[in-house]
């Protein structure tokens, strides 16, 4: 799936769709734990879980802070991050990590797009380049230990 987020004429949209993102990545990687085999690998991909809770509590804040919307639950693009995992369940952990790796393409894509983002002020900026981060570690560990396994 490719994501529009990070294109947004405002701060206020472009905010209020990366707290539907990570909502929408919070439910996936719920259903990715739930559906694992291995626990090593649900614990780490829990890690990572949080590290999108984290990202979400900072979004509210950033949304209260701007006027922004801030969604309490995902969109109907969450039938699809999380539809893709329970496909892949049949063909085991590997495709599971591989299809939570292509979720996180969409959330590195519009961080990295929110991170140039012209309304962004310093301390917005600041975390979007930190989430960036996380979500290009979180898909290099995917899919490194997808094909691995």
């Amino acid at each position: 799936m490719a994501t529009t987020v990070g294109t947004e004429d405002n701060i206020r949209d472009l905010v209020r769709n990366l707290i539907l993102l990570e909502r929408d990545a919070i439910a996936a990687y719920e259903s990715t734990i739930e559906r694992l085999s291995d626990t090593s690998l649900s614990q780490q991909v829990e890690s990572f879980r949080q590290d999108h809770l984290q990202h979400l509590n900072v979004l509210q804040e950033v949304a209260v802070e701007t006027g922004a919307e801030g969604p309490q639950q995902g969109d109907m693009k969450q039938l699809l991050t999380t539809g893709k995992i329970a496909l892949a369940d049949m063909f085991g952990d590997a495709a599971i990590l591989k299809a939570m790796a292509t979720n996180e393409n969409d959330t590195v894509t519009a961080y990295e797009r929110a991170s140039a983002h012209p309304d962004a002020i310093e301390k917005s900026r600041s975390f979007f380049q930190k989430a960036f981060a996380d979500e290009q570690r979180h898909r290099e560990w995917l899919q490194r230990t997808a094909e691995s396994l």
